[in-house]
């Protein structure tokens, strides 16, 4: 059971999901505070300071993905979208500008909950072992785990929270194939429950910034049946 003083900031405008929302998260211990608009929601989640934020993508006024983004300038509490929409665009965009998950309705409490907890657990652990250490170089790639920088090809390039987690990840273990449960594992958490398509979007978003051509991956490249690796270029 979740503690009560754990506040989920639930950012939904349809009244149906938020009553319901409201009644079941109660339920399970957490403190539910609601905004019903983009713009009611960055003015209260200053006042709120919450430990979660489960945001719909598709509001009034702002839009959740450009919440997220906003959120994202100033905290890394964990945000979960929601949209209804199940096309790829919704879960990159909302990947790409920083959400932890995603959930897609109609969506069961229980398996809300889960990710809920998920997220909240793997929190104090959300600046990984791979983010500390020296500057690594593989081929024309250049990253700082200490620096939060990546140079491709003499250029600067910048990367969400986790993409950049699982660039680090591939370069540090660079020829050697990696298991998807691995990379999930290390990036995401032990505990993550949530659709194990957030890896294959996050590869897809890597790929287009590292690969000269993404279409034709020759440093991401996909070991079917097992997982990814970052390929070490000949000399």
């Amino acid at each position: 059971m979740s503690q009560p003083e754990t506040t989920v900031l639930v950012v939904e405008d349809e009244e149906a999901f938020v009553e319901a929302l409201t009644v079941g998260l109660k339920r399970e211990g957490f403190r539910v505070q609601v905004a019903r608009d983009g713009a009611e929601a960055l003015a209260l989640f200053d006042v709120v300071a919450p430990d979660l934020v489960l945001l719909d993508v598709m509001l009034p006024k702002v839009s959740g993905i450009d919440v997220c983004r906003e959120i994202r300038t100033k905290s890394k509490v964990p945000i979960i979208m929601v949209t209804a929409k199940a096309a790829e665009i919704d879960t990159v965009v909302g990947l790409e500008v920083g959400a932890d998950d995603y959930v897609t309705k109609p969506y069961r409490l229980r398996e809300l909950v889960a990710r809920m907890r998920a997220v909240l657990r793997r929190t104090p652990l959300s600046e990984p072992a791979v983010l500390s250490g020296e500057s690594m170089t593989v081929g024309d790639v250049t990253i700082d785990p200490e620096g939060h920088e990546v140079v491709v090809r003499g250029e600067p390039v910048s990367l969400p929270l986790k993409e950049f987690e699982l660039l680090c990840l591939l370069i540090e273990n660079a020829g050697r194939v990696l298991p998807r449960e691995t990379l999930i594992d290390r990036v995401w958490g032990l505990d993550y429950v949530g659709d194990t398509k957030t890896l294959d979007v996050h590869v897809k978003r890597l790929r287009s910034k590292v690969e000269v051509d993404p279409s034709h991956p020759t440093r991401i490249v996909t070991i079917r049946g097992l997982g990814y690796k970052y390929e070490v270029p000949r000399a």
